[in-house]
């Protein structure tokens, strides 16, 4: 589940002190454009499909067949026709009445189903430690699940809850233009709560709104209050009381606790044993007066849900077990290729976890720990998935990665057509339509803070960025268009690093295109950056094999025509797959299960070769898809030149702090603003840990960040610094 939002605003034309900076929507283009449509062809391209190799049933059942021809609606569109009533009177109460007919499901005897429960019952039995045999009665026992409980939760208010959904659709009415949800998307999520199953919906929280609009969305749509955990610690304790009236639920802090202690083991069996319809909107009130100083009362946005499939999760639990294999951590991985110690890239899955670790996550098995981190990649990867491109996202990487000392306005027109519609052909869904001088108009508006518009004589527009620490937030916004060509970007790295050593890094292309690359060269080079980058990033299905995505990245670059394939003489047509030899074991196996037994059905690629195409658009699209991983490979080669700098030992957070002003410095002395961000320096430093160039050891004062010993030596540095860079197209 994901939101998205971006604003609407007049604005006044500006003019720069020297008369030349002038405003898009004050000139005419002087052209006649076409209008951009989410389509292709007929239909819209459906995304955020679940699993079909962890979970074919619910791929099959939760999927609506007509999601194609179903629109969009605006959930806080409210009038008569809405409420049971009709009149002049009833359009102008139509939002009190709508809120009164609101279905509140009522509240269970969720206190005596706890008590009932597996695990509070094995406390009470003292079947396991700190349990009432341990010299604590049954009646008090139960008195403290009743205490937490009431820590929990209360029983929600249906007149709070429905006053509060009224004053609330007011207040989104001033605030949005309209929030549009996909008709098809909500109706698949209707179909799986007809199952009779409790839903539960995990959200991305691109924005501070989600805890407003999902929340009331669900409600609008008929699926009851939505129970949502907050941290109690975000909230005074009025403000806590007045929202677990209003169906918010709070984790205790006794859940977070060590596992030794017989106050966070009741804790933690009272959570997992909760299961009421409760919760509503509790970051309400947190964000409405920094949504309100941040817009204003006079800007209002348009907004989009998105819902990706729903899916059994009972049916995932079964499945996803039967896929688990050997498994090596990158330090094993990456770090002897690093070092030059061997060349060969071990057969075997990246083990890269990121998950928080905390109480109730501890709590688990170490197979259910798996279980849920591997779950969460699956989660990560429908709601990335599912998320539709916005315009300001498509502009600012044009201006960033193709464009950066300046684009001509009618060059920009055609170029926003062209990768709309590579999107579009890619699977992902735009959230924008309408005319094409329009969009660019709106697109340029928002990002006016960035980029200045300069007239020049032949009435033609240039679009120039604005140097500065600006280029970081173009760089944020770029991302949200990484996953759209992580493949073909992941590949066009991949051949930057085998050319690396072979011609010159400003070769022309024509003397890149003589050299051959082996298909088992192209997968190694895969197979090292997929390594190094990070998985929430990287977006690897737990399911997936690492030797099927290879494969798929170099069919992506053949496809958009990147790559050529180059028969040999003695080799059979790369294109001839009516003689490829499939083994018997591999036709029998499932989807992405392949170990050191297939070794020899990879064999065959020995023999295969490609080139680089000679196409005239190759060379720029090339280097376009480069850039867009420059960003954090950039500051990945950055935080291995600081490890001779970095003040060791430390803790996380004060050394993420010391890298990211290394990052702001270097920006400012290369002007390479892309890399100063602390997302991309908490990424590094994660990485460097699982490579193992940092170790992180307890001490009295917490646990504290120490340089390995392997790369204490700067010759060691320079070795991890030159592996990075060898990714990284200048």
């Amino acid at each position: 589940m994901a939101t998205m939002s971006e604003g609407r605003r007049q604005t006044q034309p500006r003019s720069s002190s020297s008369g030349r900076e002038t405003s898009l929507w004050s000139s005419g283009f002087g052209m006649k454009l076409e209008a951009v449509t989410p389509f292709l062809g007929k239909y819209r391209p459906f995304v955020g499909r679940c699993c079909q190799t962890c979970t074919p049933k619910s791929w099959e059942s939760l999927f609506h067949r007509s999601i194609t021809d179903l629109g969009f609606c605006s959930v806080i569109l409210v009038k008569e026709e809405n409420t049971r009533f009709r009149g002049w009177l009833v359009r102008r109460l139509c939002y009190f009445l709508w809120s009164l007919e609101q279905h509140i499901p009522p509240c269970q005897d969720a206190p005596q189903k706890i008590v009932e429960s597996t695990r509070v019952q094995n406390l009470l039995s003292a079947r396991v430690p700190g349990g009432a045999g341990e010299g604590q009665a049954p009646d008090l026992v139960k008195k403290e699940v009743q205490r937490i409980l009431g820590h929990i939760q209360a029983s929600p208010r249906p007149f709070l809850v429905r006053l509060f959904s009224w004053a609330l659709l007011r207040f989104l009415n001033c605030l949005f233009l309209n929030v549009q949800l996909h008709k098809g998307q909500m109706k698949m999520v209707q179909k799986a709560a007809q199952a009779g199953s409790p839903l539960v919906l995990l959200s991305t929280h691109k924005t501070l709104l989600d805890g407003i609009l999902l929340p009331f969305m669900l409600l609008s749509q008929g699926l009851g209050v939505l129970r949502v955990a907050w941290d109690s610690r975000a909230c005074s304790p009025a403000l806590r009381v007045l929202l677990r009236k209003l169906g918010g639920l709070f984790l205790p802090p006794e859940a977070n606790l060590s596992l030794d202690s017989s106050e966070g083991l009741l804790a933690r069996a009272v959570v997992q044993a909760a299961s009421a319809p409760l919760g509503l909107r509790t970051g309400a009130l947190v964000v409405l007066r920094s949504l309100w100083s941040h817009w204003g009362c006079s800007r209002r946005i348009c907004s989009r849900v998105h819902l990706a499939q729903p899916f059994s999760l009972q049916e995932y639990i079964v499945s996803a077990r039967s896929c688990w294999g050997g498994r090596q951590t990158l330090e094993q991985l990456l770090q002897p290729i690093v070092l030059g110690q061997c060349t060969a890239v071990p057969d075997t899955e990246k083990e890269q976890e990121w998950t928080p670790i905390t109480g109730p996550l501890l709590a688990l098995k170490e197979e259910d720990q798996l279980l849920v981190r591997r779950l969460s990649c699956h989660v990560l990867s429908a709601s990335v998935g599912s998320a539709a491109v916005m315009s300001t996202a498509i502009m600012a990487t044009l201006l960033l990665f193709k464009h950066q000392k300046g684009v001509f306005l009618s060059q920009l027109l055609g170029e926003f057509s062209w990768l709309t519609e590579e999107i579009l052909l890619r699977g992902f869904d735009v959230g924008f339509s309408g005319q094409l001088r329009s969009l660019l108009k709106h697109s340029l508006s928002l990002l006016r803070a960035h980029v200045a518009l300069l007239r020049i004589r032949q009435g033609d527009l240039l679009v120039v960025l604005r140097p500065g620490p600006g280029l970081t937030q173009l760089a944020r916004l770029s991302a949200e268009l990484l996953p759209v060509f992580l493949s073909e970007a992941v590949g066009a790295c991949a051949v930057r690093g085998l050319l690396a050593g072979r011609v010159p890094p400003q070769g022309p292309w024509e003397l890149q295109g003589i050299l051959l690359l082996s298909q088992n060269e192209l997968y190694r080079q895969i197979l090292l950056l997929m390594h190094l980058l990070p998985q929430d990033l990287l977006l690897l299905k737990p399911c997936q094999s690492s030797y099927c995505y290879c494969q798929e990245v170099l069919d992506r670059l053949i496809q958009c025509g990147l790559l050529v394939a180059e028969e040999t003489p003695g080799s059979r047509s790369a294109c001839d797959t009516g003689r490829q030899r499939l083994s018997r074991k591999l036709l029998w196996k499932p989807s992405g299960d392949f170990t050191d037994s297939d070794s020899d059905d990879f064999e065959e690629a020995e023999g295969r070769y490609f080139r680089l195409s000679q196409q005239s658009h190759c060379p720029d699209f090339f280097l376009f898809l480069c850039r867009l991983l420059s960003p954090l490979l950039k500051a990945f080669a950055q935080a291995a030149a600081f490890l001779h700098q970095g003040q060791l030992p430390d803790t996380e957070s004060g050394y993420t702090e010391q890298l990211f002003q290394f990052l702001q410095a270097t920006a400012q002395e290369e002007g390479i603003f892309e890399c100063a961000d602390p997302k991309l320096a908490i990424s590094a430093i994660w990485t460097f840990r699982d490579l193992g160039v940092l170790q992180q050891m307890p001490s009295p004062a917490g646990p504290r960040l120490h340089l390995s010993p392997t790369f204490a030596s700067r010759e060691n540095q320079e070795k991890l610094e030159q592996f990075i860079r060898q990714f990284i197209c200048s």
